[in-house]
């Protein structure tokens, strides 16, 4: 197998224009390249990013060419346990503060790419040869994000993403719905709001509008099903990211502070008016307890993601306390892939499903809809068609799921 010879990385903007890092890691006559993603609403327990004062990347860069490549050269690409445990080993911090998740993943993710291309094979069955993880299906759910609140866009909204679900394994099918879903709901914001809100675009592509009633986003996409002839063909989820409007004991919601009961019977009022099939990081991410009184509810699937974090040790607690149905997958959470893996694998061996995402932060890598696709994820959630570095990840699963 071909060792690692040579380590690259270099700053480039991500889809908010903030610099992040793109890696290339060099194993003979191949090579594998990543381009690492940002959130900008993260849990507190997330691997931490490396930046400068202003920013940039040049101390995470300075990381990964004068201590972590030197560590790793001479190692067999393939070997990404041993790979990933020099990179764990050499940070040794549990967020990755000395060098940075975004570096170490960077790396971390380079190198899976190029022992695929080492092996001959395309990226998502070279992911199944690390590890065997229970698939939840054969082709990930979408999860699309079309309108946008919360940290996510300039709005009254407090929920971050009112996604709609195509309810089809078929790629190119629920392509097709949701462009079909977009258009409607662009027709309806326009004679509602105006060009300006047709037109308005959030981090990952929805439309942001000048609303706080938490109800509004749902209504309108109802219209909007209708409107394309899908009512009954998609469902809705809601990325609430509630611990970025939880203060002082209290959630924000519009004009008004809600109780933990309060916001439970607004979850439930809304599940029971729409066809709102999830609910993501419905409370504030150390409240594992009210995530579980709402899933006993059973009025929708509750995800973990700002619960969770990519994280083994905070799904554990979340499944001792029955607090998910299933949870959000993202690399850069958690810091290497050996620990993503791991960490899916205990989610599906203790029947959580899971949801593989993006961040609001892009680039244009494809590496998520490959790793969705490798292990049968529940969903992928990439963002809204109408902007390129989500549309990317989608194609990338039409092409490999066959249409």
């Amino acid at each position: 197998m071909a060792r690692i010879t040579h380590i690259d990385a270099e700053e480039i903007r991500d889809s908010r224009g903030n610099p992040t890092l793109k890696v290339t890691v060099h194993a003979e006559a191949v090579r594998g390249i990543f381009s690492v993603p940002s959130g900008a609403s993260t849990g507190s327990h997330e691997a931490k990013e490396l930046r400068d004062a202003d920013g940039g990347m040049d101390r995470a860069i300075a990381g990964i060419k004068d201590m972590l490549a030197p560590t790793l050269t001479g190692l067999n690409v393939d070997d990404q346990r041993a790979i990933d445990g020099k990179l764990l080993m050499q940070d040794g911090t549990t967020q990755k503060t000395r060098y940075g998740g975004n570096a170490i993943l960077g790396i971390s993710a380079a190198c899976a790419r190029a022992a695929a291309a080492a092996c001959g094979l395309e990226l998502y069955a070279y992911l199944r040869t690390l590890a065997d993880i229970a698939p939840s299906q054969a082709v990930p759910r979408l999860f699309m994000n079309y309108i946008n609140g919360g940290k996510h866009a300039k709005s009254g909204l407090a929920f971050q993403e009112h996604m709609i679900v195509p309810l089809t394994e078929h790629v190119g099918e629920a392509l097709d719905m949701a462009r079909r879903f977009q258009a409607a709901l662009e027709d309806i914001l326009t004679s509602m709001y105006g060009e300006h809100t047709a037109s308005s675009m959030g981090d990952e592509g929805g439309f942001v509008l000048d609303e706080t009633d938490p109800e509004k986003p749902f209504a309108l996409m109802s219209e909007a099903a209708d409107k394309a002839q899908l009512a009954g063909k998609v469902a809705f989820a809601i990325d609430a990211a509630a611990s970025s409007f939880y203060r002082n004991g209290a959630y924000r919601v519009g004009e008004k502070a809600l109780s933990t009961d309060d916001l439970l019977a607004l979850y439930a009022k809304l599940a029971g008016e729409y066809p709102i099939i999830s609910i993501e990081d419905p409370f504030h991410e150390e409240d594992f307890d009210a995530f579980a009184r709402l899933r006993a509810r059973k009025n929708a699937r509750v995800v973990g993601d700002d619960l969770t974090v990519t994280n083994v040790h905070r799904l554990e607690q979340a499944i001792e306390r029955g607090s998910i149905d299933a949870m959000i997958i993202k690399p850069n959470q958690i810091g290497t892939l050996s620990e993503t893996l791991e960490t899916m694998k205990h989610a599906r061996d203790n029947g959580i499903d899971c949801i593989v995402s993006h961040r609001s932060g892009e680039t244009d890598d494809d590496f998520i809809a490959d790793l969705a696709f490798a292990f049968g994820a529940y969903g992928l959630k990439a963002g809204a068609l109408r902007r390129p570095e989500r549309a990317v990840k989608y194609v990338r699963l039409q092409a490999i799921a066959g249409a």
